[in-house]
């Protein structure tokens, strides 16, 4: 009866926002919570290059059987090219599909665990899923605070100075790109005082790309976990597609591991693939199926990009709407411009995200944070209008 000594487990926030928002009968309801791209209907659908890459598999598709650990060598190939081409020599990188961006995390983790690194430095506030994922994994998160909300800025010196308390061979955790759940990134000059600090204190990097293509467009997005990797000897980067291809169900990721040289990096492999082994045996193939066939095919792939690109103007496009507000009361919606992708932290309290819930059925997590994609456009005059609300109710 060992089942005994288990205590219950609090209820993820998210999920319980998910559930109180499908519960709640008004027509005018947002939802805010949920990090899924939507369009102006409310609707995640499926990309038009996804569903054609898919046609093409059911039709060719051989064989349902085992890949291995490693899972579809081409879809990691074709997606490490995308990102690591000119940077640094290939025979330096490994890579290996993961379940997801979460599966390339918590790989990365137990990587660093048994490499002998017991901590890793995180900006705060950071996705809620960091921390816990290596600790986990037996690695230590230190978290930095470096984000302030009010002016939504990145404090550089005040990350350079929470590193101040890394040692040399410890890990620090960085966002590639569209930071969740800020929305704020470093600039160009930001990340090179970034590459050149973690490279002169013997730290290793693990990048986190879950969201290119989102931001300032596909490259551009790349340009800080470019500038990391090419400045130090070891690296590793967790890379998910389920937000730029909306794979979400699919969980369709991939790990790459920078190495000093080819023999480290055959070093480094055989130890991620034990540990994949360990942990899923075998990844999910669907999903990388379906991006291998767009990045192989040269038309799907502009398809893909092309709409890729129309999501991110969405975005964008809305962000503009909602930064219009201006300030509203302690809210400045005005500095919400200056981030990207589908996240922005608002600096509300608890019991404001509360208020706002049962008062006007605006559904978001208790931090703050928002999920642009949630608004379509008259949704944002609503939020205005409830914010406003908030204000002359002197709700803190």
């Amino acid at each position: 009866m060992r089942f005994a000594n288990l205590t219950r487990q609090p209820d993820d926030p998210l999920l319980r926002i998910i559930g109180q928002h499908a519960a709640d009968p008004r027509p005018d309801k947002i939802d805010l919570g949920v990090g899924v791209f939507r369009d102006e209907a409310g609707r995640t659908p499926v990309m038009t290059a996804v569903k054609a890459a898919e046609a093409r598999l059911l039709a060719e598709q051989p064989s349902k059987s085992y890949l291995g650990p490693e899972g579809d060598i081409g879809f990691v190939r074709a997606l490490g090219s995308l990102i690591l081409d000119g940077v640094v020599a290939s025979d330096r990188v490994v890579g290996l599909q993961t379940p997801g961006g979460t599966g390339a995390l918590r790989l990365a983790a137990e990587l660093l665990a048994r490499a002998g690194v017991a901590r890793i430095w995180i900006g705060s506030p950071s996705w809620a899923n960091h921390a816990p994922l290596f600790r986990q994994a037996g690695v230590e998160p230190m978290m930095i605070p470096c984000y302030d909300l009010t002016s939504q800025v990145f404090d550089l010196a005040g990350f350079l100075a929470g590193l101040g308390g890394a040692a040399a061979g410890e890990a620090v955790l960085l966002h590639g790109c569209c930071h969740n759940p800020i929305g704020i990134d470093p600039d160009a000059a930001g990340w090179a005082a970034i590459a050149s600090y973690v490279a002169g204190h013997g730290l290793t990097p693990v990048v986190d790309l879950a969201y290119q293509g989102l931001g300032d467009g596909f490259y551009q997005d790349a340009a800080g976990a470019r500038t990391i990797l090419s400045a130090v000897p070891e690296a590793l980067l967790a890379y998910s597609c389920d937000k730029n291809f909306g794979l979400y169900r699919e969980r369709t990721g991939a790990l790459f591991a920078l190495s000093p040289d080819a023999d480290t990096g055959a070093v480094v492999l055989s130890n991620l693939l034990s540990l994949a082994r360990a942990n899923w045996s075998m990844p999910p193939d669907h999903g990388a199926a379906v991006v291998r066939i767009i990045l192989e095919d040269a038309g799907l792939a502009r398809e893909w990009r092309d709409e890729l690109e129309t999501m991110r103007q969405r975005l964008e496009g809305l962000r503009a709407g909602l930064a219009a507000g201006g300030r509203i009361g302690g809210v400045d919606l005005g500095a919400v411009a200056h981030g990207k992708g589908m996240f922005a932290t608002l600096p509300l309290s608890p019991t404001q995200v509360e208020w706002l819930r049962d008062r006007h059925g605006i559904y978001m997590a208790g931090s703050g944070r928002i999920n642009i994609a949630g608004f379509n456009r008259s949704a944002i005059g609503r939020f205005h209008a409830a914010l406003a609300d908030l204000a002359a109710n002197g709700v803190v």
